[in-house]
């Protein structure tokens, strides 16, 4: 488990120093879905990069079963919203690029790559270069290569932000997929309400200026999908519909940011 205990950030102003992110009490569990949502500038960037350990907390702490959390480490993968992947490599190549850093041996690395290219679906892929590849493709290299170092929890930082509305909709459903087959803990950004309703297990809330926490709701969309239920019959669903324009008005009586 991951635990956020009275976290709290803050980063110079011109004038003074700013609070980012205030009193931030959170727990991840090992299998969970949290996905975290909230207004531009709220946060949420800030606090993926605190677990993910590349930022450090001005108050509080961050600890894993304990642990303290003191920098980024092999226990939590990051995929980015820029996929960052060599151009002069193949899929599988990337996937194995972690591994080879790790210092794993080839036998190693070529049964985890053949892992996750068929967990994330690139088997058929895999001596494609990147550059004859698509956007949802290349995320899923970025995803297998974080899944294929064997990370207790994944964290993804608008990783879907840049993709078009049909390729977004699939990747969703291939993100489910991922978390049900690998057993990972993950933890997701978006700006996307819909999206945050039909992956999340936890849907975090924040509110901005500073950053806190407003509301963490239990959902169980994503399972119903998992289980095999249709994403139309889930995102056509009254209680999915009806949650979608509660959130959505939670987030619009938030303050404005002052023009």
């Amino acid at each position: 488990m991951i635990k956020l205990d009275h976290v709290g950030i803050r980063f110079p102003g011109k004038e003074q120093t700013q609070d980012v992110l205030s009193s931030i009490n959170l727990e991840l569990q090992d299998g969970s879905f949290t996905v975290v949502i909230g207004e531009s500038g709220c946060g949420k960037t800030t606090l993926l990069n605190l677990i993910a350990g590349f930022e450090s907390p001005t108050s509080g702490h961050l600890s894993i079963d304990g642990t303290p959390i003191t920098g980024p480490g092999a226990d939590r993968g990051v995929v980015f919203q820029d996929d960052a992947l060599l151009p002069w490599q193949t899929v599988k190549e990337n996937v194995a690029f972690g591994l080879q850093l790790a210092g794993n041996s080839k036998a190693v690395r070529e049964e985890q790559t053949h892992k996750y290219l068929k967990v994330t679906g690139l088997e058929a892929f895999a001596d494609y270069p990147i550059w004859k590849i698509s956007g949802g493709m290349r995320q899923r290299v970025g995803l297998a290569r974080a899944l294929a170092v064997e990370p207790r929890f994944l964290l993804l930082d608008e990783p879907l932000g840049a993709l078009d509305a049909l390729t977004r909709a699939r990747m969703q459903e291939h993100l489910l997929h991922v978390w049900k087959l690998s057993g990972k803990g993950m933890l997701m950004i978006t700006h996307s309400v819909e999206e945050a309703l039909f992956l999340a297990t936890d849907l975090v809330l924040l509110r901005a200026r500073p950053g806190r926490i407003d509301s963490i709701r239990q959902l169980d969309f994503g399972r119903r999908f998992t289980e095999g239920e249709s994403t139309r019959s889930i995102k056509s669903s009254r209680e999915f519909v009806e949650l979608r324009e509660q959130v959505l008005q939670e987030l619009l009586a938030q303050e404005e940011v002052p023009i």
